[in-house]
C-alpha cells in the first residue's frame, strides 16, 4: 500500500511539474507558432510587390502583431495615403496639445483663484489680529491709568487720613457721631 501511495504521490508530481513546465513555456510557444502562421499568410497577400526604396520611418509605430499586416504593407508606400495620414496624424497631435494646453490653464486659473482666495483669508485674519492687538493695548492702557489714578487716590487718602488724626479725628468717634446725625435727621 505504501508503494501504491509513493507511486501516486511520483506520479501527481510528475503531472504537476508537466503543468507547470505548460504553463510556463506554452504561451511563448502558441506566440511563435501564431507569427510563423501570419508570416506564411503574408506572403500570399494580394497586394502586388511594392518596388520603392523607402528609408524613412512612420511616426507612428504599431506593433506588428497588433496590425494588419497586409493593410499596413500595401498602403505604406502610397503617397497620399502616406500623406493623409501624416495630416491626420499632425492633426491629432495639435489637437492632444491644444486640449492638455486648456486644461493646463484651467488648472492654473483654479490655483490662482484658490492663492487670492487664500490671501484674501489671510488678509482677513491679520486685520482680525490687528483689532485685537489694538484692543489689547487700550485695555492695557485703561489698566495703567487705573492704577495710577488708584495709586493716587490712596495717597491722597492716607495724605487726609493722617491730617484728620493729627486734628483729632478718631475712628470709632466719627462713626458714632455719624450715627448720631442719622437719629437726628429722621427725628
Amino acid at each position: 500500500m505504501a508503494v501504491n501511495h509513493a507511486a501516486a504521490v511520483k506520479v501527481g508530481l510528475g503531472l504537476l511539474g508537466l503543468c507547470l513546465f505548460g504553463y510556463i513555456v506554452g504561451p511563448p510557444l502558441y506566440w511563435h507558432l501564431m507569427e510563423g502562421l501570419a508570416a506564411v499568410s503574408r506572403t500570399s497577400n494580394t497586394c502586388p510587390p511594392c518596388l520603392c526604396d523607402c528609408s524613412s520611418q512612420p511616426l507612428l509605430a504599431i506593433p506588428e502583431g497588433l496590425s494588419n499586416a497586409s493593410l499596413v504593407d500595401c498602403a505604406k508606400h502610397d503617397p497620399e495615403v502616406n500623406e493623409d495620414t501624416e495630416k491626420n496624424f499632425a492633426e491629432l497631435l495639435t489637437e492632444e496639445l491644444k486640449l492638455r494646453e486648456a486644461e493646463a490653464l484651467e488648472s492654473q486659473q483654479r490655483a490662482d483663484m484658490a492663492l487670492l482666495e487664500a490671501k484674501k483669508i489671510a488678509s482677513q485674519y491679520q486685520k482680525e489680529a490687528d483689532k485685537c492687538s489694538s484692543g489689547m493695548e487700550t485695555c492695557e492702557e485703561a489698566r495703567e491709568k487705573a492704577e495710577a489714578a488708584l495709586a493716587a487716590q490712596k495717597k491722597l487718602t492716607a495724605m487726609w487720613e493722617t491730617r484728620a488724626r493729627q486734628k483729632g479725628w478718631k475712628e470709632g468717634v466719627a462713626k458714632s457721631h455719624t450715627n448720631s446725625q442719622g437719629n437726628v435727621q429722621a427725628a
